[in-house]
């Protein structure tokens, strides 16, 4: 072909032309199926009724309710194999409409109509801690966040929504995959990102990092593993979501972050035993107008924040999630007939329940 794409002086044979013309026009073929894993228990603690954020002649600082949530054990649960036939003119983030088996899957543009399907059974090992898991078609950290494009929006010009939407997934980065932060670290870089005049969430935090109990969760907002308990296992963690945003109130930008994170981990005293604690976090902030609001350049306002979590612990507060290992925990207290798939993000984080349910699948 030359460079106008036109077909001239090829050596192509006619009827192979032919064959590739009729191919293109043909469009796609079978839709692939999008996989899936093996079972762990799922969790959460939801925070919502978002704050208001304090308009500037008001002196009170905002104090959203909270509102309790579900956590979920971390025993092994039976195997549910979920084999789902997609529609590729409906799969959300395939490009293409194809990924064969096996290749990393596109970003996440919108909420997915499925569950993935199954993968086939494999247990997790120190060399392939994401053996058997959906998530080992994800992209590793920050590069499976979803960042839309910007436009003005409110009180901010395109430029600034930019860096707002840049902003937001820097906190998504250092609450949630920042390595010093995962081995139980102080989340430093995440909290200089909130706004210090928001004086109820910053008590919250420093009451939850300080002395953590059932109503002061660091884990709602912050990934931290005790290491004393449990090591990570290599260097990545995979993620799955998408931000979005949209004008908030007094003209504010207000940015959604919807993301599953998936942590592989051993038990910190050695040995070759891989389990994964998976989050799913829904993070809603407000970026505000400082002519309106009491706030601080560079800062956001946390209006709500839910969690649901898989194998981090079971009604436990101890400011770090605590995998089970050695083939699961006991069941006791927990609620067979509630189930959840962690890796399903075709439905909204809803508001959860109390107490230990089972997950499909981890």
């Amino acid at each position: 072909m030359d460079k106008g794409g036109e077909r001239g002086g090829s050596s192509v044979p006619d009827e192979v032309w032919e064959e590739f013309l009729r191919s293109a026009a043909d469009g796609p073929g079978d839709a692939p199926k999008e996989p899936s894993a093996r079972a762990r228990e799922v969790a959460g603690r939801l925070r919502t009724e978002p704050a208001e954020p304090t308009p500037w002649r008001a002196h009170t600082p905002a104090r959203p309710r909270r509102r309790k949530g579900w956590y979920v054990a971390g025993f092994l649960a039976s195997l549910a194999l979920l084999v789902v036939a997609v529609d590729p003119g409906g799969v959300v983030g395939w490009s293409d409409g194809k990924s064969p088996a096996g290749e990393p899957l596109a970003q996440e543009s919108q909420r997915p109509q499925e569950a993935p399907a199954a993968e086939p059974a494999g247990r997790a090992t120190l060399a392939d801690p994401f053996r058997g898991s959906p998530a080992a078609r994800w992209a590793n950290g920050t590069a499976g966040i979803t960042v839309p494009a910007a436009k003005a929006t409110g009180w901010m010009t395109k430029a600034e929504v930019q860096r707002a939407l840049a902003r937001t997934r820097d906190f998504l980065a250092a609450s949630s995959l920042d390595r010093s932060v995962l081995r139980g670290g102080r989340p430093e870089k995440a909290i200089s990102l909130m706004n210090p005049e928001q004086q109820d969430v910053r008590t919250f935090v420093s009451t939850s990092l300080s002395a953590p109990d059932e109503d002061n969760d660091p884990l709602l907002l912050f990934s931290r593993f005790d290491p004393a308990q449990a090591r990570l296992v290599g260097d990545v963690v995979k993620a799955r979501g998408r931000i979005t945003f949209r004008e908030g109130k007094r003209g504010a930008l207000e940015v959604t972050a919807d993301v599953t994170y998936v942590y592989p981990v051993a038990p910190a005293g050695g040995g070759d035993e891989v389990v994964r604690t998976i989050v799913r976090r829904e993070t809603v902030v407000s970026w505000d107008d400082p002519e309106k609001v009491i706030t601080k350049a560079g800062t956001f306002t946390l209006l709500s924040y839910k969690t649901d979590m898989t194998n981090g612990g079971c009604d436990t507060y101890t400011g770090y999630f605590r995998p089970e290992f050695g083939g699961g925990g006991s069941d006791q207290g927990t609620d067979k007939s509630r189930t959840a798939d962690p890796y399903d993000r075709s439905k909204a984080m809803g508001k959860g329940h109390e107490g230990c349910g089972t997950a499909t699948r981890s």
